[in-house]
């Protein structure tokens, strides 16, 4: 046993139909504390703890007001959100159902989809001081085409991010390795103060996701 008090490199048992895939995935489940910590404190994914450690960091969340959660399912991002500013008005939207979060709005739609920025911002009711992106695009296995159907989620969350945010606002998407593709980073640091990268500790090593952070939102025009 660790000090944890938890078996250290539990073994998942082969059969019942499992591939050798969904055995690997099962056995990093088990042994991830990110997990394990997700259960016991209530969050629906291991992905609210990037999202704390990257407030930790970036000092994102103390003065959100209005806050847009895009790929918001399961909810783990915008549970944070609703712990540490309960005051924000938070609206969200996946392609996936989400089980619903008291005081947030959910659309199930495509973001992509055209109706979808103008159905954020009126639910929003103002515009946002803070939009985050966790979105991916769902795989295909071919490398280089996951990628660009993800940066295409994330240049176009950061164009709805500088058609809507309020001055002084900042936006978090995740990114693939190699960071942000050189025309959306041109995109952010004309439109933003501060454009950085980050890996959060929760982050699986052998991820390839980043988080790009683009703070202090200078405003149309």
């Amino acid at each position: 046993m660790s000090r944890s008090g938890r078996n250290p490199d539990k073994r998942v048992k082969t059969g019942r139909g499992r591939t050798a895939s969904q055995v690997r995935w099962l056995e990093r489940q088990l042994n991830d504390p990110y997990v394990q910590r997700a259960k016991a404190e209530g969050y629906r994914s291991r992905a609210a703890y990037k999202l704390i450690e990257l407030d930790e960091r970036f000092d994102l969340l103390k003065r959100a007001r209005r806050v847009v959660d895009l790929g918001i399912a399961p909810g783990g991002w915008t549970q944070v959100v609703r712990a540490k500013v309960p005051q924000a008005k938070v609206v969200g939207i996946d392609l996936l159902p989400v089980d619903p979060i008291e005081g947030v709005t959910i659309f199930q739609m495509d973001f992509m989809d055209d109706a979808a920025p103008a159905a954020l911002t009126e639910a929003l009711g103002g515009a946002p001081d803070l939009i985050l992106s966790d979105m991916a695009a769902n795989t295909v296995g071919h490398k280089q085409t996951d990628h660009l159907r993800t940066m295409g989620l994330v240049e176009a969350a950061a164009w709805f991010a500088t058609e809507t945010l309020e001055p002084g606002g900042a936006f978090v998407a995740k990114v693939l390795a190699g960071g942000t593709d050189t025309d959306l980073l041109a995109l952010l640091k004309k439109h933003f103060t501060s454009v950085k990268h980050a890996k959060p500790p929760a982050s699986r090593k052998g991820s390839s996701e980043w988080y790009v952070i683009a703070q202090g939102f200078k405003g149309q025009g």
